[in-house]
Formats: structure tokens, sequence, C-alpha cells
């Protein structure tokens, strides 16, 4: 008989991994959707503030269920961020280019349809094993190194395929695919160095995982309100800080801000393998609603590309095993 703990984690492990992959797929569609419909244009930037708005509520909440109180939770604030000042600086380096990355995001969405947006993301994989191998000194394997050449390919033949039935004709945004595809692959490079260093934080200290995202959270929230005014004080001042914002808008801010502590989850309860099915099953869901809700059209070399990129991500997240030789 399997023990009810062993039940419980294989529960989580793919409940999280649907989770993801509806989230991931979601996000994409929604945040194109967000930036092509009729209708005032809401500003980004406030967006990706009260997305980290509601991740600290979320943490803190999380917190403060898991340490059984309103006094245990400010006593762990007051140890891990209070306490320890150099350490909680130390975040700010991911909280701002997370915030930043958020930003470049939302532009990438405006410019590329759901579908080649959610497949040119994948870059990402690439910049985290570049900077895994460079930050963390890991060695990757050969099937590695074969799979990040695939998704180069892959992307390349994405961003080249012929795009001309794509755009949007309810765009308040002149589409620009070129600077869509560079704001995509900062976000990438941003990413991969975000992820990389807070992982190496995660892993040399005792912090939890949910201290470690309100630390994040808690540096994030000044440098994207300052974003927020730099790049659109003159509009927050003319029409509020709000403008633009419907029940829509709202979710979008949700789906997103649970998109970050859903992949603390997945990290936690499942493997390389299982996350890049659930990665690329939102690369087809994508795909597939992007044809009926942007009209957008599958070319076969779009087609091809994508299937190497779902191929590369598969490729990565596989290891070997090693044959049990009795002598």
């Amino acid at each position: 008989m399997k023990k009810p703990g062993l039940n419980n984690a294989q529960t989580l492990k793919y409940v999280s991994l649907v989770t993801l992959t509806v989230q991931n797929a979601l996000l994409g569609l929604s945040m194109r959707y967000a930036r092509t419909r009729q209708g005032d244009m809401f500003l980004s930037s406030t967006a990706v503030l009260m997305a980290e708005q509601v991740k600290l509520a979320t943490c803190l909440a999380i917190i403060y269920v898991q340490s059984g109180g309103v006094v245990q939770l400010f006593n762990e604030v007051n140890k891990y961020i209070i306490e320890q000042p150099m350490d909680t600086l130390k975040i700010c380096v991911p909280s701002f280019v997370y915030v930043l990355q958020n930003n470049l995001l939302y532009l990438s969405a405006s410019h590329l349809d759901a579908a080649t947006y959610q497949v040119t993301y994948q870059l990402k994989i690439l910049t985290t094993a570049m900077f895994a191998v460079f930050i963390l000194k890991k060695h990757l394997l050969k099937t590695q190194w074969i799979s990040l050449l695939t998704l180069i390919i892959g992307i390349v033949l994405v961003q080249l395929a012929d795009s001309s039935g794509t755009s949007n004709e309810n765009s308040n945004v002149k589409q620009n695919r070129t600077l869509g595809f560079f704001a995509a692959l900062t976000a990438c490079v941003l990413s991969g160095f975000a992820g990389i260093y807070f992982e190496k934080m995660l892993k040399g200290s005792n912090v939890s995982v949910w201290m470690r995202n309100v630390q994040l959270s808690l540096c994030s929230i000044p440098f994207a309100l300052i974003t927020c005014y730099a790049n659109d004080g003159t509009v927050i001042k003319e029409h509020g800080f709000f403008f633009g914002y419907d029940k829509f808008i709202q979710y979008l801010i949700l789906l997103q801000a649970g998109g970050g502590l859903l992949v603390a989850v997945v990290v936690k309860y499942a493997d390389n393998i299982l996350k890049g099915f659930a990665t690329s099953l939102a690369i087809v869901i994508s795909c597939v609603v992007s044809v009926y809700l942007f009209n957008f059209v599958i070319t076969f070399q779009f087609f091809i590309g994508a299937a190497l990129v779902i191929f590369s991500i598969f490729l990565y997240g596989y290891v070997p095993v090693k044959p049990i030789v009795i002598i």
C-alpha cells in the first residue's frame, strides 16, 4: 500500500502542474488580449506594481497560516527582514530585475501574437542554463547542449515565419515584431539571471521560499512605483492610477501574481520532465486558442519551429539513467 504522505505529494505534484499549464497558457493569451482589445489602454507599469502587492499579501497570509498567528508572523518578519537588513538588500538585485522583466513582457505581448510570444519566451531556458553554468558552476549534459541548440533553431524559425495574418485590427498599439522580439529576448536574459540569483540565495540560507518572496515584493514595490511615475507619470496625473482598469485587468493582475507563486510549488513537488510537459502543453494551447481568438495563421514554418522548441524542452529535462552493471 502507498503511504498517505506519498499520495498527497503525488496529488500536489500533478495538481500544481495542471495549474501551471493553464496559468502559462492563460497569461500569454490574456496579456495579448488586454493589449489589443478596444477601449482605454491600461498602464502596464501600474499592473506590475499591483501584481507585486498581491504577491506580498499572499505570501504574508501563507506565513501567517504556517506560523500560527499574528504575533508569530511579526516575529518571522522581524527575524528575517528587520534583523537581517543586508540579506534583504541582496534581494533588491533580482527585485529590480523582475520589475523590469515584467514590464518588458507587457511590451512584448503588445507586439507579438500570443503563440509567437509563448514560444519566444522559452528562450529563458537558454539564458537560465547559461547563468547556471557561469554563476552556479553547473555542468550541462551533452543532451542539454543539443537541446539548447535545437531551442535556438526553433525560435529562429518561429520568428522568421510569415505572420502577415496575425495582426489584430482592434489593437491600440502599432505592431512592431522586431520591438516585440527584442523585448522578449531582454526579458529572457533578465529572467535567467534573476532566477539563478534567487536560486543561489534560496540554497545558501534557511529562509523559506515564502519569506524570500516577501523580501522580493518589499524590494520590488518601490522599484515598480518609481517605474510607474517615470514612464507614465503624465497619464497617471491626468487620468488616475487605475486608468483603463476593469474586471479583466483585475483578473490579469491576479493571474500574473499567482504565476510567480505557483512556480515555487512546482519547483518543490515536480521534476524537470513534468515541468517540460506543462510548458509544452501551454504552447500548444496558446497556438490553438490564438487561431480562434486572434485569427492566428499557423504556417508550416511556425509549426516546425514550435515543434523543435517543444522537443528541446523535453530533451533539456531528460536525464538518462545509467545502466546498472552486474559483475
